[in-house]
């Protein structure tokens, strides 16, 4: 029993440790004196390697992910010398049009930033320019499916056009000379979802440390004070670094968001009672997450003058991606709380969790495509077998439920030490390798 329970664990632990992430290509677009310039910080190991980038959120996704690894290990100068071949490529594919024509770009320079951690994004900047049509009034840009999303920001102007552009998308038509900011609701809006993708699915880090929360007590209560006390934490810090007040780098928040999923999966294996530290110490960690979230809104840009709108609709999509989480977590091992608290049959739920788990693990290897990892950014394994595993735990939970309290022992434990196993694993690989 405890080798299956093992293999299960790393199974489990396996399908969730996720590297090598896809950040959306950010675009800053000028038009003065007669030239439109534009600067495109993106990912050019993918441009070099020729792949799409269309709905993938992880180079691990694609056929070609070793030849991605390969080239963010070159040094600059190599990779620069690979990209520029492309360049002429790469321009083609760019659709810029001011009033109706089409603007001629060339590139002036390409800076390629140096050799950091392989597993994270290393940005590569293209400077590109071309010049404007006479008495053109607007401009446009329409953004290739293959390089996945770009936030396009408009420079040198009053209430500039700030955009999140899927590929293939096209920002429309764009008043030179400003104008085209988006109003408060308009703001408010479109960064709820900006929030939310950033929970669910992208920010798997944020999902294991709800999860550490939710599967330290049956009750509601530990749960609402913890998820309050997070909530809080992570509003402060990220309304306090997006305005400038804190900065703290990357470097440093990573490794400690790591150690924080750690800390309260071990908790969850060594306890069941809310501690009356528990809520300070997740606060505190809050404010790491927090930092965290910022990062993303940095990567965005907030638009100037919408800045409070921006920032609460990212808080609110954050908000319900996190509540999602505890949702699906919870509708999941339901049943098995409700047998191991005597409320309902043994019988039902073995068959109940026996077919989710094969539907699950069915769900992995057939919806395991190219399609699939296009439009979620991962294996489907990586979203179906997690799910399995658990519905193995509340089966064992459910079939020994003679044993004092199953629920805790065949469920929350092993997934709070598989949580825990991953959290140490990130911690590591973010600080040493």
């Amino acid at each position: 029993m405890k080798a299956i329970w093992l293999s299960l664990c790393l199974m489990f632990a396996a399908a969730m440790v996720s590297a090598h992430e896809v950040r959306p290509a950010i675009g800053d677009l000028e038009v003065a004196e007669g030239q439109v310039d534009i600067t495109l910080t993106l990912n050019g190991e993918a441009l070099v390697a020729d792949v799409s980038l269309e709905g993938i959120e992880d180079t691990d996704a694609l056929d070609a992910s070793e030849e991605v690894d390969r080239f963010r290990a070159l040094e600059p100068d190599a990779l620069r010398a690979e990209l520029e071949p492309r360049m002429a490529g790469f321009i083609d594919s760019l659709e810029v049009v001011a009033s109706g024509v089409p603007v001629p770009l060339t590139a002036l320079e390409i800076v390629v930033a140096e050799i950091g951690n392989t597993d994270l994004p290393r940005d590569t900047v293209l400077y590109l320019s071309g010049p404007l049509p006479d008495e053109a009034e607007t401009i446009s840009l329409t953004w290739p499916a293959a390089y996945g999303a770009l936030v396009l920001r408009q420079q040198g102007v009053e209430e500039p056009y700030t955009g999140y552009l899927e590929g293939g998308q096209s920002s429309g038509d764009i008043q030179i000379g400003g104008g085209d900011e988006a109003g408060g609701w308009m703001t408010f809006a479109t960064y709820i979802p900006v929030g939310f993708d950033h929970i669910l699915p992208k920010g798997l880090d944020h999902i294991l440390f709800v999860l550490g929360l939710f599967f330290l007590s049956t009750r509601f209560t530990p749960l609402l004070w913890q998820v309050t006390s997070f909530t809080l934490a992570h509003t402060v810090t990220l309304a306090m670094a997006v305005l400038g007040i804190v900065s703290v780098p990357a470097s440093i928040v990573e490794p400690l968001i790591a150690a924080s999923i750690v800390y309260v999966a071990v908790e969850n294996i060594v306890s069941d009672k809310l501690h009356r530290w528990r809520p300070f110490v997740i606060f505190g960690f809050g404010l790491l997450h927090g930092l965290g979230f910022a990062s993303v809104l940095g990567e965005f840009g907030l638009p100037d003058g919408q800045v409070v709108p921006a920032l609460i609709g990212f808080n609110i999509g954050v908000e319900l991606g996190q509540l999602t989480v505890i949702a699906i977590a919870f509708i999941l091992v339901w049943y098995a709380i409700r047998v191991d608290r005597g409320e309902a049959n043994v019988a039902p739920a073995q068959g109940l969790y026996g077919v989710l788990a094969v539907i699950f693990v069915s769900l992995g290897f057939a919806m395991n495509t190219a399609g699939f990892q296009e439009i979620m950014g991962a294996s489907a394994m990586v979203f179906f077998w997690p799910l399995a595993a658990l519905s193995v735990f509340c089966a064992v939970s459910a079939t020994l439920v003679d044993h004092l309290d199953s629920y805790r022992r065949y469920v929350a434990i092993p997934a709070s030490a598989t949580i825990a196993l991953v959290g140490a694993y990130w911690f590591v690989e973010r600080v040493f390798l």
